[in-house]
Order: C-alpha cells, then structure tokens, then sequence
C-alpha cells in the first residue's frame, strides 16, 4: 500500500509511537528469554565438554595401562612377546594395537609381529599423545596413539578413531563437540583436521585434560538459542503474543482512521484509479492473437503504477475487489467495444474472480452487461478462478455458475497445480480451461520433476476436453516445447507483456497486419 512523505506527519507519529507501545515489552521480553536460553545453552556445553572429557580420559587410561604393561618387554626378541602385546588388545577396551620400540625404531607389532619403522618422538604431542590421520596399515581410518618410553625402549598403543567419532557423535548429538590433540583436531564424522577445532556461536566451552595433552571443545552454532527459546519457553512466547495481539489491535484501529489503506482503497475506487492491462493470448500453432487476459493496475496520482500483490489482497479482505472488478469490466466494455469488429468472433477475455464474487450472484448482471456492450458472439468472457480464498461449492456459488454458462461465460482455474482446491473445483465447477502456472514453465529442460507435473496437467485437460493456457512463456524452448505437447493457447513475455488499452490495441493492429502479410505471402 502506497506510504509517502506526503502523508499526515500527526497520523505517522500517532501510528510509530502506538507501535513501539506494543513492540517494546514484547522485544524486551524476547531479549530476557533469548539470554536465558543462551545462558542453559552455556551450561548444557559445559556437562557435555565435561563428560567428553571423562570418557577420553578413560580410553587413555586403558591404553596407559597397556603401556605398562608392555614396556618392560622392549627389546626382547619380537617372536618370543608378540603374544603378549596381542592379549593386551584382546583384553584392553578401545585398544587397537599394541607395539615396542627400541632405539627409536618400531620393531614388533601386535598386527604383524616382527616390523622394521623409524619412530620420531617429535610427532608425539609432549612425547605423549599422537592424534593421526592413518596409518600404512590403515590410511583412511584415524587412530590416536598413545606412547610411553623408559631409557631406550618405549611402547605405543593405539585407540581406534571409530571410538573417538562414535564418542563425539553421542555426547555431543545435541551439540558440537571436537576433540584438539596438538595442532589437529577430530570431529563426529572422523576425519582428522589440521589447526584449531572451529569456534561456536553460542555457549563456547573448551576443557584441557589433567593428564594427558589434549582438549574438547563444544557449544552450539548461530541461531540455537532461537531454536531453544521456540521450543523451551512456550508459556512465555504465548504470553508475549497477547501484547503482539493488543499492538495488532491499536494498529487495526489506527487502519480504521481517514488515512488507512481501506479508505485509501476506497478513494482510489471512486476515482477510477484502477485501471485495465491487457496481455495477449495466442494460439500455439498460429502464433495468433486469441484473447487477451484482463489485469488489475492502480495508476496511483503520486506513487505511479502499484504492484497488484500490494493492493489486491487488502481488496479481499475488504470486499473491495467486487466493486472493483465491476469497474473493471466496464472499462474493458469502453475500451475494446468501439474496436471488436477487429477482432476474430470470439475473442477471448479473461478476468480474474475470487470467492468473494460467488456470494451473490451479482457477478451474473456485470456480466451481463459486460457482454451487451459488444456484438452477439465477438468476444467470448472467461472467468479466472483464483485460490486466494477458497470458493465454497455453495447453492449461490452453483446457481451463479450455471447462470453464467447460460449466457456463455466460461470457467478457467488460473496457475492449476499449485493451490490446493485446483482438483476440487474440477469436480465441483463446470470447467472450460486449466491455466499452467508460470512456475512450471519456467522449470522446462530444467527440473525433470516440474516437467513430469507439466506432462501430467496437459494430459489430463486432454482426457477432461478441457481448453489449456501456458502462463509465464518467456523462451522459444518454452513455446515448442508447449506446442509439442498440444497446448493451444500461450502467454507470456514472449508475446507481449501487460498493457494499457491504447498500447494493446496498437500492438494488436501490428500482429493483425503481419498476420495477413504472412498469408499473402504463403499463398
């Protein structure tokens, strides 16, 4: 709804200040709520980094006992401690492999026996703690090592990295959770990451291990206390939406005032500021103009041209959209009568109704004189329903359909297939045409999906008999593609866009020229 710096600066202070009225104790109770659940949120991260801690602390704790346990074999011979460095896996949790090392060189494996590997302690997070990617034995499975040495012999034990991510993943499914060895750093999914583990937007909490050289971090990302606050806090949403309903309140009486919309609508009305466009309609295999769809414009005196989404549902829910639809149709009868003996009998005009105009049956008499203007038969009158409002199949609503059939108005559903009455008002309505939303003529040779529902539409208006409208044809892909399939009737960019009735003429005059030209020329 047009809004200028022309409007009454005492109406804009008195609406602002009513609407900050209203405003002020909702945001500032949201804001509440939004830092206690930031405040939970922190305290959830901290029990999680906590217990993530415990439990690596715990897998550490096996494989040091491991350690132990070993160590006093390095440097004896491989083949006669192999054995023993297999039970400590067997008998260990979470311990992958066991293996000693002599002199700084990895000679005896629990997973191979006898094995030959320089070892560099330098990869050891303070000659401890080795978070790895892989290994040879293993490349894409990461694993943590633990390492414990006394003189010359040390001994290495391994905790598998499905332990590490499986942890993560469970302590931390309602959070993120990471594990920070050294420079690297390993998440839920397993992978091993090198730098610092990403920070959170919300409750960061970072926790170092007492005994052995790593940390966690945890916390959640943006927008998680919103998420929080939605589903947590209910009660106190709800009864922040009761001043959300008395601000609703102030703002619709302020509506009510000499400058609301209504009234605004209502000037523009008696004005006749709301004008007809007209956009062509043609015939697939002729390229030839068949009609024409009749479009609503408010030619504001100081906004200029209005956006019909910005006025047309305000008219519907007012009830200003019949009157304004009669208007309308009168203007259409002033502006193409004293031109129709150009156009080919039955030429078609399309005008948009909503189940506002199927509550009474003056629909019938605009009709009626809509036709009387022309002569029997030159133009043929079709109704678009939209599905704004849905229109209940009352006693009125078919009384006023089959009155209209009578006298020759036909029945399309305008953008079929994407509103959910599309298929109730074919069996409840006397149908003529479908209109193609736009939306799926866009998606052609694009969405393999939408071209499926395209196929599907044009197939069944053929088993229906029912006349077919593509909307929204802005490509020659889109025309042959429609054309291919058997819809007669196009419209779109294509072919002309919405225009005042002096330009639609003009244009209309041209296409009839190059259409006889056309002619001559074939013959």
């Amino acid at each position: 709804m047009p809004l200028t710096a022309k409007a009454s600066r005492s109406w804009f202070v008195r609406y602002a200040l009513s609407l900050l009225i209203g405003l002020l104790p909702i945001l500032s109770g949201i804001a509440i709520l939004h830092w206690q659940a930031a405040r939970t949120l922190g305290e959830d991260a901290g029990k999680t980094a906590g217990e993530a801690l415990r439990q690596f602390d715990l897998m550490l704790d096996n494989a040091a006992e491991s350690a132990n346990v070993i160590l006093p074999l390095a440097g004896q011979p491989c083949d006669d401690i192999k054995l023993a460095l297999r039970e400590q896996v067997t008998r260990q949790p979470y311990v992958r492999a066991a293996n000693l090392a002599w002199n700084n060189n990895l000679y005896c494996t629990s997973l191979f026996g006898p094995y030959q590997e320089a070892i560099d302690p330098a990869d050891y997070v303070d000659g401890t703690l080795w978070l790895m990617n892989g290994n040879p034995v293993t490349p894409k499975s990461s694993l943590l090592a633990y390492r414990l040495q006394d003189g010359k012999g040390a001994a290495m034990v391994s905790i598998d990295g499905y332990h590490l991510a499986n942890t993560l993943r469970l302590i931390g499914r309602e959070a993120g959770l990471y594990l920070q060895v050294g420079d690297v750093w390993i998440s839920g999914q397993g992978q091993v990451h090198e730098g610092t583990a990403p920070g959170f937007a919300v409750g960061q909490t970072s926790l170092s291990s007492s005994r052995f050289p790593f940390s966690v971090s945890t916390g959640f990302p943006a927008g998680e206390a919103w998420r929080y606050v939605g589903k947590e806090y209910p009660a106190p949403m709800a009864l922040l939406l009761v001043f959300g309903v008395l601000a609703g309140a102030t703002a619709r009486w302020l509506q009510k005032r000499s400058g609301a919309p209504t009234h605004e609508l209502r000037r523009a009305l008696e004005a006749r500021e709301f004008i007809p466009y007209f956009q062509p309609v043609v015939r697939s295999d002729t390229r030839q103009w068949a009609g024409a769809e009749v479009l609503m414009r408010w030619r504001h005196p100081r906004e200029g041209l209005v956006r019909p989404d910005l006025f047309i549902p305000l008219a519907e829910d007012s009830g200003l959209i019949v009157p304004m639809t009669r208007s309308l149709l009168q203007q259409t009868a002033a502006l193409l009568a004293p031109h129709a003996a150009s156009f080919e009998p039955g030429f078609h005009l399309g005008v948009n109704i909503t189940a506002r105009h199927c509550q009474d049956l003056e629909l019938v008499d605009d009709c009626r004189d809509f036709l009387a203007a022309f002569a029997p038969g030159q133009v043929r009158l079709v109704l678009e329903l939209t599905e704004r409002e849905l229109i209940e199949p009352s006693a009125v609503a078919h009384q006023l359909f089959a009155q209209l059939r009578e006298m020759g108005v036909m029945i399309a559903i305008d953008d079929f297939g994407t509103g959910h009455s599309s298929l109730s008002y074919l069996r409840q309505f006397n149908v003529d045409y479908l209109k193609i939303d736009q939306s799926f003529v866009a998606m052609i040779g694009a969405d393999a999906l939408s071209g499926h529902i395209l196929d599907s539409i044009i197939e069944l208006s053929a088993k229906l008999e029912l006349g077919i409208v593509a909307e929204g044809v802005e490509t020659l892909a889109q025309r042959d593609y429609l054309t291919s399939r058997g819809v007669g009737f196009l419209q779109g960019y294509l072919f002309g866009k919405p225009l005042p009735a002096e330009d639609f003429l003009d244009n209309f005059k041209r296409q009839a020229c190059t259409q006889e030209d056309n002619i001559a020329v074939s013959e």
